[in-house]
């Protein structure tokens, strides 16, 4: 029989598998959580919650109980209408049940349950069940209470009543499956940050989260923001200088949907719009974004004129003068949201842009016509910023040459690589002109490139393009780059895919990293959403015995790689001198063998000494030293830097870089205790 015949014959009906019920949440969960690791994890907590959070939006509940108790489970109450425990029709078991073990089943999809919500799959509850060791529903509905228990998803006995309820509402009891989870345990401050979110895009709602861990001090928070996403915005400013003391807010209905749009502008040079369908964040906008700023530039252009604030001979406010400096929050309510991607990140309603455009751009401009004062204040916030930009532009077109973004006028200090796909090229930005000579030394020519800085680069959140432009250092990066900058960023171009940042284990190195963060956040921040930038780790020591070289990263390591040794903690000592580039000797034990007398014996002391050499920089060491511990792909530790809430990197940044001492030295005086060793 030919061969391709029976490839075809072995591949019949009985290699077909087919998932029944929960089975396919099991096999391949991260299509339905995202990952197993702790965003998965997490991920169950938000299912439930939003759940509640829809039964509040439709107006059934206004108090919702997180609580993380013992033994790894996780207790979220609601006081809405109770899931319906009655027999369902189709699948001849309770609704409850119907809920809790089948995909894409409950109220959200026939029109009759919910008139908006979140959670428009349909998994939410019943993935978390499949992915729970034990989960206990619990229902209180008609005075009565009802519960049902399961384990991995499957029922163990029918839902029964089990006494009285004054109230309503539903409460869902689990405990993750260890056996599906790489990480079990919770972050408080993540949830804390998700609910406290969920409270302010929520109006009225009470979110109550309670830690009753075993080994944790017990911690309750309640959350409750009459004002909505106006308590938002104000929030967003503490510790800012604001241009209108009063916070624009406007919350309307047409056609059965709502918007609700609150905004205002402070001293700064960076634009920070968030926008939610149904509670839902879209980081990459959508319609009622694209509605929101059309609608903005238009009224802010149509009122400067008006006012002659604008001349006649000026140009009009670009989109960008007038987002600069602005914080604004954008929510909408839809019955049927159609979002761009399995993540939610993008709204495609194309209904939302008008109604966002023009619910919003009238009311906004009765506002500026009520707060005259307010009004003439962010005009001149974006007529300054459209100065600024005009200047930017000259300084770009006299330097960022076109040939220089090409590539034609690289950085004369810049070391390239010899490959020309940016896919396999990396750019190691190293502090020092001492460690950029190891480093150039050191590397892989065909694919790493080498850009010494010299000094600590312009802190760029105080700063506008022009100024930050007529710095060379930051000049050169962004020719080196290859992308642009802002507003004109083009990812394509990008010449490196790893941008790596290596500077010394110090607190200079620290501070330039946190600038160079800085800048990336602020004026590349594609490179970091997309996972191009990534911090180097050099070791902090060398341990050297006889022949047998190794390096730690952290005091941990120093000590588990001293006992593997055969050294002695307790007589450790680490030097910070080098003698023609031997470390300085440090015995940390002698056997009996070494204590004899003699040659032979004064050998063997020798050989046993293990000699620690602490690392204060990366010009320490060799170009050998520095491939072997930071930059061969093989064997190096680099940190990819990602930003999972871009509203809280925001105000870390603005609190480290900024202009306001008080909440710096606030945050220094409270986490101070946590640094163990500090350089001076």
């Amino acid at each position: 029989m030919p061969k391709d015949q029976q490839k075809t014959e072995a591949y019949g009906a009985d290699q077909i598998t087919v998932l029944e019920g929960l089975d396919p949440v099991r096999k391949r969960p991260g299509m339905y959580i995202g990952s197993t690791s702790a965003a998965g994890l997490h991920h169950l907590i938000w299912e439930v919650v939003d759940n509640c959070i829809d039964e509040a939006m439709a107006g059934y509940a206004n108090e919702v109980t997180v609580t993380l108790l013992p033994d790894r489970m996780v207790e979220v109450s609601d006081n809405g209408r109770g899931i319906p425990v009655e027999k369902h029709k189709v699948t001849g078991v309770s609704a409850l049940e119907t809920v809790l073990t089948k995909l894409h089943a409950g109220g959200k999809f026939g029109g009759g349950g919910y008139k908006v919500s979140g959670g428009l799959h349909g998994v939410g509850v019943s993935v978390v069940n499949a992915l729970s060791e034990f989960l206990l529903a619990e229902v209180r509905r008609d005075g009565k209470t009802w519960q049902q228990e399961y384990k991995i998803g499957v029922p163990q006995k029918a839902a029964k009543i089990v006494g009285p309820a004054k109230t309503n509402g539903t409460t869902i009891t689990f405990k993750p499956d260890a056996t599906i989870f790489t990480e079990l345990d919770y972050n408080w401050d993540k949830i804390l940050d998700r609910l406290r979110q969920q409270a302010y895009l929520t109006k009225g709602i009470t979110l109550n989260v309670l830690d009753k861990r075993e080994g944790h001090r017990e911690k309750k928070y309640k959350f409750h923001f009459e004002g909505g996403i106006k308590s938002y915005v104000k929030s967003l400013h503490r510790n800012k200088t604001v241009k209108n003391d009063t916070i624009f807010y406007i919350d309307k209905e047409v056609n059965d949907c709502r918007v609700e749009v609150s905004l205002q502008y402070n001293d700064e040079y960076n634009e920070n719009v968030l926008t939610f369908a149904n509670n839902i964040h879209n980081p990459e906008g959508g319609t009622h974004a694209v509605g929101f700023r059309t609608a903005l530039t238009r009224t802010l252009n149509n009122y400067a004129r008006n006012k002659n604030i604008l001349k006649e001979k000026q140009e009009n406010l670009t989109g960008e003068d007038v987002r600069e400096g602005l914080t604004a929050i954008i929510s909408v309510k839809l019955q049927d949201p159609q979002f761009e991607g399995q993540t939610k990140g993008k709204l495609g309603n194309a209904e939302m842009k008008g109604y966002v455009e023009s619910i919003f751009g009238e009311a906004f401009n009765i506002f500026l016509e009520e707060h005259p004062k307010e009004g003439e204040a962010i005009i001149g916030k974006c007529i300054l910023s459209s100065q600024a930009r005009m200047a930017a532009r000259t300084a770009r077109a006299t330097i960022l040459r076109k040939g220089a973004l090409e590539g034609m006028t690289l950085p004369g200090k810049l070391a390239d690589c010899s490959s020309r796909h940016p896919e396999e090229c990396e750019l190691y930005i190293v502090e020092g002109d001492s460690a950029g000579g190891s480093a150039k030394q050191g590397r892989n020519r065909k694919f790493q490139a080498i850009l010494p800085l010299r000094g600590k680069i312009l802190n760029v959140e105080r700063a506008r393009l022009d100024k930050m432009l007529a710095n060379n250092e930051i000049k050169n990066l962004v020719i080196a780059l290859g992308t642009n900058i802002d507003e004109q960023l083009d990812l394509d171009k990008l010449r490196y895919h790893r941008v790596i940042i290596m500077t010394d284990a110090d607190v200079d190195g620290a501070h330039i990293r946190t600038l160079l963060l800085t800048l990336f956040f602020r004026h590349f921040s594609p490179l970091v959403t997309g996972g191009h930038v990534y911090i180097a780790q050099p070791p902090l020591y060398q341990l050297k015995k006889g022949a047998q070289v190794q390096y730690a990263y952290s005091d941990e390591e120093k000590e588990k790689i001293i006992i593997q040794m055969g050294g002695n903690l307790q007589e450790a000592e680490v030097s910070e001198e080098t003698d023609e580039g031997e470390n300085t000797e440090v015995v940390l034990e002698e056997t009996d063998e070494q204590k004899k007398k003699g040659a032979e014996a004064e050998a063997v002391k020798k050989s046993s000494k293990i000699h620690i050499q602490r690392y204060k920089g990366l010009g320490e060491m060799n170009p050998e030293q520095l491939w072997e511990t930071t930059m061969d792909p093989a064997r190096r530790i680099v940190k990819q830097v990602t930003v999972e809430d871009a509203a809280k990197a925001d105000q870390m940044f603005d609190m480290l870089m900024g202009d306001n001492v008080a909440p710096r030295k606030n945050f220094i005086q409270t986490h101070a205790k946590k640094v163990e060793n500090i350089d001076v």
